[in-house]
Formats: C-alpha cells, structure tokens, sequence
C-alpha cells in the first residue's frame, strides 16, 4: 500500500511536472495544459488553478521564482519546483505507473445495481451507449492521426490508451448485450421473474446469507 500523499489531486502533479520544465506563472500553466490538450486526461478546473499551486507552495513543493512586469500589465509571480517538490513529483507519478489504483468509475457502479431495470430495458440502453462510444472511438482515432503525424508516440500514449480502453468496453459490451437478448447470461429467469411479479426472487434473496469475497486480498 502506498504512503498517503499530503496533496492527492492529480492536477497538481501535473502543475509540478510542468515547472519541472521550467519556472511559469499560473496563468502560462493554465495556457500550456490547454495547447497540449491536458483537459482530456486530466480533470482540470482552470479556475482552481490559482489554489493549486498556493497548495504546493505551503508545502514546499514549489516557491517564487521571481516576478514579471510588462508595461502596465500587473505583476505576474513566477513559480518554480523545489527539490522536496521534484521528488515527490516523481515519486507520485511512479506510483500512478506501477500500482493499481482502487477506483471507482460510474459504469461500474450503475452494472453493479443494473437488475433494478428489466433485461430489456439494460439491452436497449447498451445499444444506446454502444453507438456513443462508437462515436468516441472514431473521434479519438482521428485525433491520434493527426497527433501521429505532428509528435512521437510518448507524447499521446494517454489517447492510445483511452483509445484501447474504449475499444476493449464496445467489445464487452457487445457481448453482454448477446447475453442478455439471446438470455444466456445466468439468473435472467430471476431477473425477469423480479419485474414480472414485483417481488424479489428466494434465490436472490439466498444470496445475502451468503459471504462472497471479490477482493483477492482480502481473508476469509
């Protein structure tokens, strides 16, 4: 298990690993994550921005490098990464690399409730997402030949990647939605049973007298 880090916002990782870079004020921060398109990977809020980096500096992360003017602009403060600040930079980003992190994404969460709908009703909206991944699957394709033509693979692998992990969930998707119209999948007859009668079937309810451990980490 990793050290809990005393700043967890992925956001802030990527502010450090731009002035690892060189020094920037934040608003050159905010511009350079929107030029290198960061918002598609990193859960951005431009106008937190300013907190963010006020949050690595009480921790020693990063400190003033200075300050410009131009003209009658007002000031703007440059900042730039510590030693403490490098470190852990690369440390954090080690950890996101090597170690599989717990999450918890929507999707997961809204299958893991899914028989509250009819079968039918769960068909037809796969088929309804099925079409927008489609749409992002091709979109993202696009992106990445354009991107392909213009800088090296390292600089858009987190497309590549989010490219394959669409690809991998429209496969899956397609063949839960077999399962289902074809009712192959197993407790269908339950399922179908739950919304014909209203009344929670005796094998589900078996269920919860029973202890299932899904995480392979944990003991009996």
């Amino acid at each position: 298990m990793t050290e809990r880090r005393r700043l967890g916002n992925p956001l802030a990782l990527t502010v450090m690993v731009l002035l690892a870079e060189r020094s920037m004020y934040p608003y050159e921060i905010a511009q350079t994550l929107r030029r290198r398109g960061k918002e598609h990977s990193v859960k951005i809020n431009f106008g937190s921005l300013y907190t963010v980096v006020q949050n690595l500096e009480k921790h020693g992360y990063v400190e003033v490098a200075g300050v410009q003017r131009q003209g009658n602009r007002p000031e703007r403060t440059l900042y730039g990464i510590t030693g403490a600040g490098r470190a852990e930079m690369l440390d954090w980003l080690s950890d996101l690399l090597a170690v599989p992190a717990v999450e918890y994404p929507v999707f997961e969460t809204a299958l893991s409730l899914l028989p509250v709908l009819p079968p039918e009703g769960v068909a037809e909206l796969m088929e309804t997402r099925e079409a927008a991944l489609a749409v992002q699957a091709a979109a993202l394709r696009g992106v990445l030949g354009q991107l392909g033509e213009k800088l090296p693979r390292v600089f858009v692998v987190e497309t590549e990647y989010q490219l394959h992990m669409i690809d991998a969930q429209l496969e899956w998707i397609k063949n839960f939605h077999k399962e289902i119209t074809d009712a192959s999948i197993s407790g269908i007859e339950e399922w179908k049973s739950f919304h014909e009668t209203g009344e929670v079937p005796q094998e589900w309810q078996d269920l919860d007298q029973q202890e299932i451990v899904l995480d392979p980490e944990r003991k009996a």
